[in-house]
């Protein structure tokens, strides 16, 4: 059997002191402004790609390459100047599109602890983040080339 609750005036007061002050949920609003900025820098990419195939004659793996490195820069130095972060504060999870995501996961450590020098501020804590992800991205890529060499048909 289930007990009744009892009436408790200062759970009461602080459910209604809760309610009042948590700020209501803009999920709806989130979730737009996620794709739009998402789907924004997707698009720019593409047609980066598409001036890299088309304008500079490249082809499409090095179109591909010219659109990530120019993704990466741009983020980079957004991120450098502080305005990404305004950018990721208005769109949430729309701008760690894989490439800025990492780019901004590189530079932010190292912007943070610039103060501390060149070598052990910036130098040291740009990998902080990312340099997990650097060394298995490496460390697979090396074992993959190994096993292609031995296994190659």
């Amino acid at each position: 059997m289930q007990q009744k609750a009892e009436h408790n005036p200062a759970r009461e007061r602080y459910a209604a002191l809760v309610k009042r002050v948590t700020p209501k949920s803009k999920l709806g609003l989130g979730c737009l402004r996620s794709f739009w900025v998402g789907g924004s820098i997707c698009v720019l990419g593409q047609a980066l790609s598409d001036v890299g195939a088309r304008w500079l004659n490249l082809s499409s793996a090095d179109a591909s390459a010219f659109a990530s490195i120019t993704l990466v820069f741009l983020t980079a130095f957004l991120t450098g100047i502080g305005v990404f972060d305004k950018i990721a504060r208005y769109a949430g999870a729309g701008t760690v599109v894989p490439i800025t995501g990492f780019a901004n996961a590189m530079v932010s450590p190292a912007m943070e602890f610039k103060p501390e020098g060149w070598v052990l501020g910036t130098g040291a804590r740009m990998f902080t983040i990312a340099g997990p992800v650097l060394v298995y991205g490496v460390s697979a890529s090396v074992v993959v080339g190994i096993l292609y060499y031995f296994f190659r048909w």
